[in-house]
C-alpha cells in the first residue's frame, strides 16, 4: 500500500509505504500523529521506520512520539546532526521494509543533510526538489550550487518517468516526473550552474516562522526528553 498525506499549515506531504503486515513513514508531522495512528490501525500495521529527508524548519516531525508510543524506530540524514536518531543515513545505504528496498541519495544544498528516497518508480525528493521548484538554500548550511549539483547529477539522472513525489506543494499539486522537471522546471531547465546560483539569490523569501522552535526540536526527533519505547 501506498499513500500520500496532506498536513495543510505547512503544505506537507507525508508518504506510507507498507510491505505485509509492516509500514513506514517519510516526513510524518507531528499535529497529524493520530491520524497515522488510526491508518495503523485501520490496517493492522506495524510501524517500523520514521524517515526524515532532512531537519525540517516548517514543522516538528512525528518521529519520536511515534517511537515512544509504539516502538518504531527513526532515521535521518547523518549530516543532520539529529543524534536522537536511531539510525543515521548517508548515501547508497537501503532501508529495508519485508521484501521492499528503498535507497537513499544524498541531495545537498536545500540543508547539508538533504536526502531522496528512491523506491520502485518513484523517488521522495523532501525539499530538493519541488513541483516546478526547489528548496530554498539561503539559511540552515543550504547552498545554492550544491543544490545544483545535487539535483542535476543525482536526481535528474533516474530515468524520466520516475515519478517526483516532493516534500511540499503550495497549488495543491501531488506528483510530477523527472522528465518534466528537467524540461520546465522554471529555476532548472536549461539553466547553467552559474544561471541557478542566481535565481537562488535573488529570491528574497521571509524566515520561516518555525524556523527557531522545529530545527532544535527536530534534532531531538520532535520529543523535549527520550523515554524508553512501549511495546
Amino acid at each position: 500500500m501506498f499513500r500520500q498525506l496532506f498536513e495543510p499549515n505547512s503544505s506537507t506531504y507525508t508518504y506510507l509505504i507498507t510491505d505485509g503486515d509492516q509500514a513506514l513513514l517519510i516526513d510524518p508531522v507531528i499535529t497529524e500523529i493520530d491520524i497515522y495512528l488510526a491508518l495503523l490501525a485501520e490496517h493492522r500495521l506495524g510501524l517500523a521506520w520514521t524517515l526524515e529527508t532532512h531537519m525540517h524548519a516548517d514543522h516538528i516531525t512525528a518521529g519520536g512520539e511515534l517511537r515512544q508510543r509504539i516502538g518504531s524506530r527513526s532515521a535521518v540524514g547523518a549530516l543532520c546532526g539529529a543524534s536522537a536518531a536511531d539510525r543515521q543515513l548517508k548515501d547508497g545505504d537501503t532501508v529495508e521494509l519485508g521484501n521492499e528496498q528503498l535507497q537513499v541519495i544524498a541531495t545537498p544544498g536545500h540543508t547539508p543533510g538533504s536526502l531522496s528516497f528512491l523506491w520502485k518508480d518513484r523517488v521522495f525528493t523532501g525539499d530538493s526538489l519541488l513541483i516546478n521548484g526547489c528548496g530554498r538554500t539561503d539559511f540552515q548550511g543550504g547552498d545554492a550550487g550544491v543544490l545544483y549539483d545535487s539535483i542535476s547529477q543525482r536526481l535528474f539522472t533516474l530515468p524520466d518517468e520516475t515519478l517526483v513525489y516532493p516534500g511540499h506543494d503550495y497549488q495543491g499539486r501531488r506528483v510530477s516526473c523527472i522528465g518534466q522537471e528537467k524540461t520546465i522546471n522554471p529555476r532548472l531547465a536549461g539553466k547553467s550552474r552559474d544561471a541557478f546560483i542566481e535565481i537562488m539569490a535573488s529570491l528574497d523569501l521571509p524566515k520561516p516562522r518555525l524556523i527557531d522552535i522545529a530545527v532544535p526540536a527536530n534534532r531531538r526527533c520532535g520529543v523535549d526528553e527520550e523515554v524508553a519505547p512501549q511495546g
